[in-house]
């Protein structure tokens, strides 16, 4: 009998998506940034020394988005199966989630400054299940539900956790589940539009880069970020004080604030993902062979992002106290960079995509 090995997270028809891969190494690399690499708290483009700021949220909405399209790839990227076969692929990713919300909860058991994104992670591989045969329109529509909803929900969300502490903060609060769903809603439409055909991935670049601009120049006009914004708490819309009920308004629900919940910032976010994703695929997914060769590098660091993820945190609970800095994230990088060659040249898959296949096999 003939065993029909599961899709991995980012082949189509038995061929990894190089782009894809590239792509999630990019949000790797650019939240490594954020929790080692010093970047500064707000994107400044009149000052080039703030420019690393451009990680701040983006990397983690890279994340998502590429959360939802590997799901996308693995129910049937443009067309979904009808039972039993959806069934079974629905079980599988309830148990992924399981096993990764597990994972996170231990990762923020190791008591490191960053806020684990996992668990939110996790959940959100939950929540869209319902959404595996929804059409690319509905689940476009639902994300720009989730996009209105996301600061009303993370105010509301905010009491919640008081007394909470760090740990409880990072369950839902930092990463908002609604917010983040409306991304991993926009990563399935992506997926379900073709991902590696070249009409959508030049489309993919033009709508997400225009999408992008125009919320971007709209937020900047109607809801400045105020100079005290540093002091906000990620995930949660800030209002200075004195504010009037306009002021308010706008800053709630247009703030062009990285991790502010508004409106300008889940659909901001979300563009520029969409963007580097249809980038990242129209140039190097069926290219040849010398421009598989030349990614490599940053395709292996994709290919097992849970492992990258988590191994990055247990390195940073490992060692001594390191200082926030370029040359930190060099190091981090190399290294990142050099495991991933190495393991999935001469091991494959990594570590904790293996297991997580070899439990979600037991749904077969």
């Amino acid at each position: 009998m003939t065993t029909v090995r599961p899709a991995l997270a980012t082949e189509v028809r038995g061929v990894r998506l190089t782009g894809v891969d590239v792509a999630r190494a990019i949000a790797l690399l650019g939240m490594m940034v954020a929790h080692v690499g010093g970047a500064a708290e707000q994107l400044d483009w009149s000052d080039p020394s703030a420019w690393d700021a451009v990680v701040n949220g983006r990397s983690s909405t890279l994340f998502a988005v590429l959360a939802g399209v590997s799901v996308g790839l693995v129910s049937g990227r443009t067309s979904p199966p009808g039972p039993p076969e959806i069934t079974r692929i629905r079980v599988r990713l309830a148990l992924r989630a399981v096993v990764v919300v597990v994972i996170g909860i231990l990762l923020m058991a190791l008591g490191t400054d960053v806020y684990v994104i996992l668990p939110t992670y996790g959940a959100l591989f939950l929540l869209v299940i319902p959404a595996l045969r929804w059409r690319r329109r509905t689940l476009l529509v639902a994300a720009g539900v989730c996009a209105l909803l996301s600061a009303p929900v993370a105010l509301a969300i905010v009491p919640l956790y008081a007394g909470g502490g760090v740990f409880g903060a990072q369950l839902g609060l930092v990463y908002p589940v609604v917010t983040f769903l409306a991304y991993v809603l926009v990563g399935l439409a992506v997926a379900r539009s073709g991902v590696e055909a070249r009409i959508t991935q030049v489309a993919l670049v033009a709508i997400g880069a225009l999408v992008a601009t125009a919320a971007y120049v709209l937020g900047v006009l109607a809801a400045p970020v105020p100079p005290d914004a540093a002091s906000a708490f990620p995930g949660v819309p800030f209002v200075p004080l004195g504010s009037s009920s306009e002021q308010a308004f706008a800053q709630v629900f247009l703030s062009p604030r990285d991790h502010s919940s508004s409106i300008v910032d889940v659909v901001g976010t979300a563009g520029i993902a969409v963007a580097v994703i249809g980038l990242c695929s129209l140039v190097f997914d069926g290219r040849g062979r010398l421009l598989e060769r030349i990614a490599f590098p940053l395709a292996a660091v994709g290919s097992m992002p849970l492992t990258i993820y988590a191994l990055h945190l247990v390195v940073l609970a490992v060692l001594p106290p390191l200082p926030d800095s370029a040359g930190t994230w060099w190091w981090f990088a190399i290294g990142t960079i050099l495991f991933a060659m190495l393991w999935r040249r001469f091991l494959g898959r990594g570590p904790a995509e293996r297991l997580i296949t070899r439990l979600t096999a037991l749904a077969r």
